[in-house]
């Protein structure tokens, strides 16, 4: 099985010497493009563009992320519109990820927050991006119909125990991981999958059919 190690950040981590990070031995670098909607395009993360400019130079293959507060369908539908209107013009190696799991969001019952996550996969599905569902496992038990969502590609937040072979495409197993580059604690990702060959192949995310 191929295991690439990967970071995920924000604004939060402020400036990043992605060179550093790079040579350290990270293989990738999921990227918050934003969050919410209803103040777009204020919600845009502060450093998006200027991580997805620097790990790009530095060589290392991007996917982008968008961090929701929706509430219902629509919202879930508008966040997919500003998401799409950030990442409009960057190729994205790695998937454009729902991160759903806001402390707002878990009391909405589980038909709702399905629904939520398969509006906004779907609209980005749609758009010619190779969505992923973020999410975790207290999450896929309690509060998603993973049935319903089995189309969709998991990254899941699972600290401490990987997730059963096949079961994901992606893992987050830690959230203070120290990498050469990056000044405070970031979130330590594997990939299972070979998403830049799967990009280009299929031409998703930017890329053109080869």
């Amino acid at each position: 099985m191929q295991r690439t190690k990967g970071i995920d950040v924000s604004h939060h981590q402020g400036v990043i010497d992605f060179r550093k990070v790079k040579a350290s031995g990270i293989g990738f670098v999921m990227l918050r493009a934003g969050y919410g909607w209803e103040k777009w395009p204020k919600q845009t993360d502060r450093m998006f563009y200027r991580n997805y400019k620097n790990a790009v130079a530095a060589g290392l293959p991007c996917g982008a992320y968008h961090y929701s507060y929706a509430k219902t369908i629509s919202d879930a539908q508008k966040e997919a519109d500003f998401f799409l209107n950030i990442i409009k013009g960057c190729r994205l190696e790695y998937p454009a990820a729902f991160d759903l799991e806001d402390p707002t969001q878990a009391g909405l019952g589980r038909t709702a927050l399905t629904g939520i996550a398969d509006a906004f996969c779907r609209k980005m599905e749609q758009a010619g991006y190779y969505v992923c569902l973020y999410t975790n496992p207290d999450w896929m038990k309690n509060r998603l119909d993973m049935k319903y969502l089995s189309r969709y590609d998991l990254w899941i937040a699972r600290y401490g125990r990987e997730p059963a072979a096949g079961t994901a495409g992606m893992w987050q197993y830690t959230n203070a991981g120290k990498v050469d580059g990056v000044k405070t604690w970031v979130d330590m990702d594997i990939a299972y999958r070979n998403y830049p060959q799967l990009m280009r192949k299929v031409g998703l995310n930017g890329f053109s059919k080869g």
